[in-house]
């Protein structure tokens, strides 16, 4: 399971656009420094003309997720910077941002390092030519360019790295917690599902033997009704039991009903060393072991028409062997829901489920030692 592709844009955009907040336009007012201290008409206008000129640029950085615009966003603001840095020293400013800009796009360190170069090289390259050609252009300028647009490009290459690290890691914790919830329902519905079908099972029989007694024997068949409420209740609590998160009530009292399931459906219980066994398993192991009774048990009663049932535990060879036998003439072929959930629950304790089906049915469950 993965998070909406949707989503995953959505994230990355929000991370993404903390390159390119409000708060950050007001590095644009160095761009004003040479109009205000030098004041002309000619750079007045200029100045102003350029700064609507970046407003748009950085608008459409800010609110557009397609890498190949916002790469072009870059490259005007470039361009802006070289443009205006012959007339207005303030035009380091869009070199800077250029270079802010990048790492939030791209996070090839080659490219960001190249490009950064680039403008460095640009820079010092234009403020040295215009200085030697007369105009009032410091070399200072492209050196204090070149050393701001180094600090703010790599400071936002990390900052960069670190918002994607940790909006992946907040994707993957959303996926972590969406994924936990899926394998919740499936528990549940594994533990109800083998919780009814058992109970359910054994209420059946025993309406239909009451249904059977009313005429030939009223005090036996009132006494199957009183059990089939008794039944009914006890089926409700575990429910409850289930949803709260435990599994199952006991090995020792799972054999016990087991043992009446069986004897309702006239089915015998032959039960060997099951004292020595319980006492050398652990809670989830008896748990797993009893819900896997259950469901066999269930079983039987459908589909087997049996006569005899054992249920025998076996320790040799660095395993320990829970097997249900019965002698019945099972039709059902395919892996059914109960099944899947007693494979899921032995193959977690890293045990293995085995089932034959010769004369009879038998059922294994190995668990490691």
């Amino acid at each position: 399971m993965s998070l909406p592709i949707e989503d995953l844009k959505n994230a990355r955009r929000k991370m993404d656009n903390k390159g390119a907040t409000l708060i950050w336009l007001a590095y644009t007012a160095f761009l004003f420094i040479d109009p205000v201290f030098n004041p002309s008409m000619r750079l007045w206008l200029g100045t102003l003309a350029v700064f609507a000129v970046f407003l748009v640029v950085y608008y459409l950085y800010a609110i557009s997720c397609d890498r190949k615009l916002r790469y072009w966003m870059v490259a005007i603001t470039f361009l802006l910077g070289a443009i205006t840095l012959p007339w207005n020293s303030g035009g380091i400013t869009f070199f800077i941002y250029a270079a802010s800009f990048l790492p939030f796009i791209r996070d090839d360190a080659y490219l960001i390092i190249g490009f950064i170069a680039l403008e460095s090289a640009t820079m010092l390259a234009e403020t040295y030519i215009l200085h030697n050609r007369g105009w009032h252009v410091s070399p200072i300028s492209g050196w204090m360019g070149s050393f701001l647009t180094l600090i703010v490009g790599g400071s936002n290459f990390f900052f960069a790295k670190q918002g994607k690290s940790n909006a992946k890691l907040r994707m993957a914790q959303e996926e972590i917690e969406a994924l936990a919830a899926v394998a919740e329902r499936e528990r549940i519905a594994r533990d109800l599902h083998d919780v009814l079908g058992h109970t359910l099972s054994l209420i059946v029989l025993k309406s239909e033997l009451a249904g059977r007694l009313v005429a030939s024997n009223p005090q036996r068949a009132t006494e199957e009704i009183a059990e089939v409420e008794r039944t009914a209740r006890t089926a409700l609590a575990e429910v409850r039991e289930a949803i709260g998160g435990y599994r199952a009530r006991g090995l020792a009292a799972e054999i016990e009903a087991a043992r009446k399931t069986l004897n309702t459906a006239g089915v015998t219980l032959h039960v060997e060393a099951a004292d020595s066994a319980e006492g050398k398993l652990t809670a989830t192991e008896e748990s797993v072991l009893a819900l896997a009774l259950r469901e066999a048990v269930t079983n039987i009663v459908r589909h087997a028409h049996a006569n005899t049932c054992k249920l025998r535990f076996v320790t040799a060879n660095g395993q320990r062997r829970f097997i249900i036998e019965d002698d019945g003439q099972h039709t059902e072929v395919r892996e059914g829901n109960g099944l899947r959930g007693m494979r899921e629950r032995v193959e977690s304790l890293g045990g293995h489920l085995l089932l034959t089906r010769d004369t009879g049915t038998r059922l294994e469950l190995q668990l490691p030692k």
